[in-house]
This record gives structure tokens, sequence and C-alpha cells, in this order.
């Protein structure tokens, strides 16, 4: 995996995608975290076709912290199987990158 990492989750509300961004930034797993939204989710569940408003978060992250970001959105989430995905950053603007990977690193107090 890249240095640099995009996790993306769904959710089923604005309120609580604002949840999930602030633990993952206040938890120093992710430097950031965009949420876009409300975007049409069409899919199966339950043998069923199924279509439902979601707000989409995507976190930029270091790729030494996509583990413990992926279990606290577990853990947070409301959904029985949440979609997550680690997407790698292939490039960028290196002091931005940089930044990240210092936001995402724990402080020393």
């Amino acid at each position: 995996m890249r240095e640099h990492v995009i996790v993306s989750s769904t959710t089923d509300s604005e309120t609580t995608a604002r949840e999930l961004a602030a633990q993952a930034v206040e938890a120093r797993l992710g430097a950031c975290a965009q949420i876009v939204g409300p975007i049409l989710s069409v899919y199966r569940w339950d043998g069923r076709v199924q279509a439902d408003p979601e707000w989409r978060v995507e976190i930029k992250t270091a790729a030494d912290r996509v583990a413990a970001l992926v279990e606290l959105i577990k853990q947070q989430h409301n959904y029985e199987v949440p979609e997550i995905i680690a997407t790698p950053i292939e490039g960028g603007s290196a002091e931005y990158l940089a930044w990240l990977v210092e936001e995402t690193r724990p402080v020393d107090r």
C-alpha cells in the first residue's frame, strides 16, 4: 500500500457522517475528512434491490493508520456491514502529504 490513503465510508445521515469524521480526526487516525452528500446509493440487501440517500465520508490518512481507522469505523458505525474502502493516493502536493502524515501521529505530552 502507498504511504497515503483515502478511506471512505457511507452513512445514513449527515449527523452520523460528521460524527465519524470528527472521531477519526480527534483520534489522529485521519488528518482531515470531507463529507459528500446526500448521494443516492443503489444496492442489493436481503435479496432486494434498494435505493437510499447516504452521505460519503472521505478520510485522508497515512497507510500505517488504516487498520486502526477501519476498526474505529466498524465500532462506531450503525450499519451491519459498513462500506469501508481504502484507496491509495498516488501523488499530490508534497507539503500537503507531509502535513497528512504529521497530523496522524500521536501527540507527545
